[in-house]
Parts: structure tokens; C-alpha cells; sequence
């Protein structure tokens, strides 16, 4: 593709007068993965500056730049080399994926999801009902990617791909004839420009909590990001055919009166609410809960849905809410679609997934891994203790490294409130003191009471963890394994190493029952 087919794309550039027009074999903003013909976006990241690799760049054959600062002088380009100046690279980098691509967002009906909790299990539910509504719809989250019968992992400790994969994909999916994506959006992605020329349809909230603070610095900030999801509606490419722009918002969610703000006077975007209570858009009415799912019934404009779902909880009830939202309402799908395709989603892989090897306690692993997210878990986790039972609920988790520190309090605390026995272990602590780290947590959990060695306890290594938590739980307890989920490593330094909480569990589970089972996954001392 020619240079200047590309430019074409972006919103404003500054052209280098006199440059040449080269072909472009190849777009990255890594200057390690520069070919000859490629074009290089020096993009500014959180730990270095792309701007610093442009004469590595060139020495490996790149055919030109984009920038958003003029070239060093070592680095000045000849008059067969364009320098292109751009206010922001990386909004460059999405508009010049989107380019490379075909801008395939615009010949696909796309739906984003973003929220603190629950996004993952909402793209789901969103994209099951696609399906059952006979559509061809493809998925992108955090756990993996869906491309009609293909599943791709997204990788490591992911938000949401970069913009050249998430472009690429895009471009499968259209390839492969599907014709609508629903996409997991996260807050970084977002600030990061990731998902910039997706050129949204619908919009959708789960909530929006404490989290990510260490990146986004304020809870203002970090709703400011979600709300660039919806801010976007207004600008976004409208689609023949297409369904009028929507945003559903959660009406339970003190963020919903901001991000309506963002709306004001943007007719051409619908606002959908739902909510656990009448009054909304959308509402659940007669919602019941069992160790099997939950059922209720899904109030809307001219339909009543009844839902019946594996998946447990509260908070599950509410992502069904918005997935019925998102697609009964602002894609007008029919109701009993909507209904099969709640009903046909087993589960998401790490929520509150259970782990049988015919213990006589029921063992879950989940993704919980910030404080609203654990307290959803933990009320759900009681909820399931039969009635009349001395069951308790046993909780093992952690709080990353180099990541928000304030949660790490709240989440001991969370757990001393909520759970009977809170096991405080390892969970990504990367460069930090993992004992630093166990300190702040259990200084938390003291001070709503909980007393180390009897209520709470500190076991830096997670299996060891694990291990004491099965050996522990007793007839009718809930054992709870949080904040990993579905991911599959665990960062100790700088070094990620393969862990799986769900392997883990069986493991240990084979141990206390004397079956055979899969060993248990290897970890570093803490």
C-alpha cells in the first residue's frame, strides 16, 4: 500500500514537503520488528519513548516515519525517507491499522463493553445471544478471541490488544463473513488509543469502581477513560444498515449521570438504561438465586424475557440486564434469541468456575481482583451456603504489584468482613516486596477485626495457599480461589511463570483426596 494512501487516514498530519511516496510493506510501532518497507510509528509508552528507536528504526529499512516530534539529528531522515509529523502517534498508529485493514469496523456492526467488573462475562452474554439470534458475530476480550470456529488466545496479562491486532482482527472477521464483533474494552485501552477506529454502534457500562488508580491516578480520570467509550458515539462512522447509535448505561451505577453528561445533546445516540429495579429501560423482576444459576424476568419496551442462566450471583443478573439491553433494545433482537442465548452460555472460563473432583465442598476459582469485584464474589460465595448449614465460605487471594496500592487494604478488609477464613497470598508481585505487600493486607483485615492464625492468614506461596484452604475446608464450605481467574502466568521480578489457579486447585484437591491429578505448577520461593 502506498505511504500516502495511508496518510489519507489520519485525522491531521503535517507531510514532509518534497518526500517521496514510498510502498509500505508493513506497519509496527516496535522498531525491533522493522523490515525493509516498513513504516515505523514511534509511539510514547509508560516505560519508554519509540521517539529514542527512530535511528534503530531506519538502520533496519524502515521506508518512513510517523511521528509526533521532529527527528533527532542523527536520525534526520534523507529526501527518500518521510518523516511524517502527527499531534498524537498513537492515534495515528489505530487510524493507519484501520487503513492497512480496510477499516473493517465500518462493514461491521460493533458493539463495546467496559466497565471495573463483568466485562468479560458480558461480551459473552452478548455474544451468545448474536448467535442464537442466527447472526455471525465474533468476540475479542481479555480471555481469548472468536472468530468463527477459531479461538485465539490474546495472550498474557492482557487489556485490550493493540491497535494492529485489534484492527487484524477485525479484518479476519470480516474475511472469514461475519457481521457483527462485540468487543471488551478496557480503560487503558482506551487512554492508549486501542480501540480508536473501531467506530462503535453500541456502547455498554457494567460499572464503574475502584480500580487501576495507580495508572489513572483519580477515580475522576478513571471514569474519564471509560467515558471515552461513549463519546465516541457521536463521531463514529454510521453504517448503511446499521442500527442508530446506543448507549446503555447501568442506572444502579453512580457513574451513570457522568456519562449521560457526556451525551447531552447528542440526539443521534440513544440512551438505554437497565437496572436490578423497575424504573429503567430495562428491569429484573422475581430475581431467584441457587448453587445452579439464576433465573428472573426481563423487563423492556413491549417484551418480558424470562432468563434462566448458570451462571450465579447478583452481579450476574445486572450483566445479563445489560446484555439484554444491547441487544433486545438498541439491535431490536428477539426476545426469545435473547432468552436461548443466555440460557446456551455455560460459564466463562475463571468466573466463579467450579473445580469437582468429588470433594465434599464446592471449590470455585474467579477472576475477582478488585474490592467491589471480591465483596460481589464473597456475598454471592454466602448466598450459596445452603440454608441452615454451618458451611463457610474460605477465601485465598492477593493484590498485584506495582498496581493500585489502596485496594490492598480494601480487599483485606472486604474479605475480614465477608468471608469466615481469609488465606492473604501471592498474586503478581512482580518487583515489589510480596512480605510488604502481605503486611498492607493484613493490616487490613485487623482492623476489621480479624485475627492472624485464627481468621486470617499469611502464605506468601500461592500453593501453599491453596493447599491450606483445601485442608482446611470442611463439609459444605465454599472454598474460593481469587484474582486470577482464567489467566494463565504469574509475574514474580520481571518474569512471568506459567500458573493456572484452575490446574492448581486440582492439584491440590488430588492431594488431600489421594486421586490422581495434575502436579502442581511450579513457582518461584517468594
Amino acid at each position: 500500500m502506498r505511504l500516502s494512501t495511508l496518510l489519507a487516514a489520519l485525522p491531521s498530519i503535517q507531510p514532509q514537503t518534497g518526500a517521496s511516496d514510498p510502498e509500505i510493506a508493513a506497519i509496527t510501532a516496535d522498531s525491533r520488528q522493522v523490515q525493509p518497507g516498513s513504516l515505523f510509528v514511534a509511539v510514547r509508552g509508560d516505560t519508554s519513548d519509540g521517539h529514542q528507536f527512530i535511528p534503530d528504526a531506519i538502520a533496519r529499512g524502515a521506508a518512513a516515519i510517523v511521528a509526533d516530534q521532529p527527528p533527532p539529528r542523527a536520525a534526520s531522515p534523507t529526501p527518500t525517507l518521510p518523516h511524517i509529523l502527527t499531534p498524537d502517534s498513537r492515534v495515528a498508529l489505530a487510524w493507519l491499522a484501520a487503513a492497512w485493514n480496510g477499516f473493517p469496523a465500518r462493514r461491521l456492526i460493533m458493539l463495546g463493553v467496559t466497565g471495573t467488573d463483568g466485562k468479560t462475562t458480558t461480551v459473552s452474554l452478548i455474544h451468545s445471544i448474536l448467535l442464537a439470534a442466527g447472526l455471525r458475530a465474533g468476540l475479542i476480550s481479555t480471555v481469548n478471541a472468536l472468530i468463527g470456529d477459531e479461538t485465539l488466545d490474546t495472550g498474557f496479562h492482557v487489556t485490550t490488544p493493540s491497535a494492529l491486532e485489534t484492527q487484524a482482527y477485525l479484518a479476519r472477521m470480516l474475511a472469514a463473513g461475519l457481521t457483527h464483533c462485540v468487543l471488551e474494552v478496557t480503560s487503558h485501552g482506551l487512554v492508549q488509543q486501542r480501540v480508536t477506529a473501531c467506530e462503535f454502534d453500541v456502547a455498554v457500562l457494567t460499572n464503574i469502581t475502584h480500580e487501576h488508580l495507580d495508572y489513572h491516578k483519580s477515580y475522576a480520570n478513571y471514569r474519564a477513560a471509560k467515558g471515552l467509550l461513549f463519546a465516541g458515539l457521536a463521531t463514529a462512522a454510521v453504517k448503511a444498515g446499521g442500527p442508530p447509535k446506543a448507549a446503555v448505561l447501568n442506572a444502579d451505577d453512580s457513574s451513570a449521570p457522568y456519562l449521560a453528561s457526556l451525551l447531552a445533546g447528542q440526539s443521534q445516540v440513544r440512551q438505554i438504561r437497565y437496572s436490578l429495579a423497575p424504573g429503567a429501560d430495562v428491569w429484573a423482576e422475581a430475581a431467584a438465586y441457587t448453587p445452579a444459576g439464576l433465573a428472573f424476568t426481563a423487563h423492556g419496551p413491549g417484551f418480558a424475557i424470562p432468563v434462566r442462566s448458570p451462571l450465579v450471583g447478583a452481579f450476574n443478573v445486572s450483566n445479563c440486564l445489560a446484555a439484554v439491553a444491547a441487544t433486545a433494545v438498541a439491535l431490536h433482537l428477539p426476545p426469545e434469541a435473547v432468552s436461548r442465548g443466555i440460557d446456551a452460555l455455560p460459564g466463562v472460563p475463571g468466573r466463579m468456575e467450579p473445580i469437582e473432583l468429588g470433594q465434599d465442598f464446592t471449590a470455585l476459582v474467579d477472576f475477582a481482583h478488585t474490592p467491589n469485584a471480591l465483596r460481589r464474589t464473597l456475598e454471592t460465595a454466602r448466598q450459596l451456603l445452603l440454608p441452615g448449614s454451618s458451611g463457610r465460605v474460605i477465601a485465598i487471594f492477593g493484590s498485584a504489584g506495582l498496581r493500585d496500592v489502596e485496594k490492598r487494604r480494601m480487599m483485606a478488609e472486604t474479605s475480614s468482613q465477608l468471608a469466615d477464613i481469609t488465606i492473604l497470598t501471592a498474586e503478581d508481585p512482580r518487583t515489589e516486596s510480596l512480605t510488604a505487600i502481605l503486611a498492607m493486607m493484613a493490616e487490613g483485615a485487623e482492623r476489621r477485626g480479624g485475627v492472624e492464625g485464627q481468621t486470617f492468614y499469611r502464605v506468601g506461596d500461592r500453593r501453599d495457599a491453596i493447599r491450606l484452604g483445601v485442608r482446611l475446608a470442611r463439609t459444605g464450605d465454599i472454598l474460593l480461589a481469587c484474582g486470577k481467574g482464567h489467566e494463565q502466568s504469574m509475574a514474580f521480578g520481571e518474569v512471568e511463570y506459567p500458573w493456572d489457579d484452575r490446574v492448581a486447585m486440582r492439584a491440590a484437591l488430588a492431594e488431600r483426596l489421594g486421586l490422581a491429578g495434575p502436579p502442581m505448577p511450579y513457582l518461584p520461593q517468594p
